[in-house]
């Protein structure tokens, strides 16, 4: 009887098959389809080696850029996209098919009920929720209790998908996870065995491995990517003034890949940022600080959250920007 019991709880948790899997395909068409609207097979596997694994990735791309593969010419890169665009649309759709396309959102829980509320039930698939602060204040926490819960079925507000995880600073630790995935009543080893980890030491790797999940999310069910941090390398690998504008512009491709990643696979994209001190913050504001990245970083992340400590070991989290969630809405939560 116990040995049934834990079948049906390994089947139920471990990530084997997709529960809607007809509605998941629908989401992206596979680049191969192109072949069926007349494209040579090397040119689309020419596409395959440039890391587009789909239409729609393939409509997220300039031409300009496409041109760049190597063996695709300009005539090649025109009648590529005809077929695309024959075969995805990416055009004007009414506000009732945007609506519908919304329900296709899945909100994962935090594992806190009150940020969950705060949120308006979890975090978000199709967008970047950023969330930063100083050290200690519960952002990296947080990714660790995310890798577990978007492995949870939907019925019981996680994501049934897998988790990437990009590591810049070092931080990610297996062995947290263990604990958090028998608080929720799965198995740690499973739970580790759905989340694919990469540790990045240039600004240059970390984007290569954005450019290598497209091949994973198109074969494998994903629901979250998480990078930790997003900036740290950035303001590693560019000094001074004089590389600043190089820097936004290369922070700028980055997160315009992750943005492409949360719409093309239906991903909720959670990364953390660093904080810096803010001279112009006011005298009213003890210790001033604001988010690192600037403006670009700011206009790329559709919800951005601000975490800092509170009282002894809670963290409180504020809502600082979003399209649809109130401002300026604060909450505490365990540690």
């Amino acid at each position: 009887m116990i040995a049934t019991l834990k079948a049906e709880e390994a089947s139920q948790l471990q990530l084997v098959e997709r529960e809607d899997i007809d509605d998941e395909e629908d989401l992206f068409e596979a680049i191969d389809k192109l072949t069926s609207a007349g494209i040579n097979a090397g040119d689309v596997k020419k596409l395959q080696d440039a890391g587009i694994f789909t239409c729609n990735g393939l409509m997220m791309h300039t031409k300009k850029h496409l041109t760049g593969i190597k063996g695709l010419s300009e005539a090649k890169v025109d009648k590529i996209c005809e077929a695309a665009e024959k075969i995805v649309n990416y055009g004007y759709i009414t506000g009732s098919d945007a609506l519908l396309k919304r329900k296709s959102v899945i909100r994962i829980t935090t594992g806190s009920q009150a940020l969950d509320e705060l949120l308006g039930g979890g975090i978000e698939t199709l967008c970047i929720t950023e969330a930063f602060g100083e050290f200690r204040s519960g952002k990296t926490q947080l990714a660790h209790t995310l890798c577990v819960s978007t492995q949870l079925p939907t019925s019981m507000r996680g994501g049934n998908g897998k988790v990437a995880y990009i590591d810049t600073e070092g931080t990610f630790r297996p062995d947290r996870i263990i604990p958090i995935a028998e608080r929720f009543g799965m198995d740690p080893g499973a739970v580790l065995d759905n989340i694919v980890y990469a540790r990045a030491y240039t600004y240059e790797h970390q984007y290569n491995l954005l450019l290598g999940l497209a091949a994973k999310m198109s074969e494998e069910p994903f629901r979250l990517l998480i990078v930790d941090s997003v900036i740290a390398l950035f303001r590693v690998d560019f000094t001074g003034r004089g590389e600043l504008a190089e820097r936004q512009q290369k922070l700028a491709q980055m997160l315009s890949r992750l943005t492409k990643i949360a719409e093309e696979f239906n991903v909720a994209v959670y990364m953390t940022n660093q904080v810096i001190a803010d001279p112009g913050g006011g005298m009213f504001i003890s210790d001033p600080k604001k988010p690192a990245g600037g403006h670009v970083l700011a206009h790329a992340a559709t919800i951005r959250l601000n975490f800092r400590k509170g009282k002894g070991e809670q963290r409180v989290c504020k809502v600082f920007d979003a399209p649809n969630l109130p401002e300026a809405e604060a909450i505490s939560l365990p540690r």
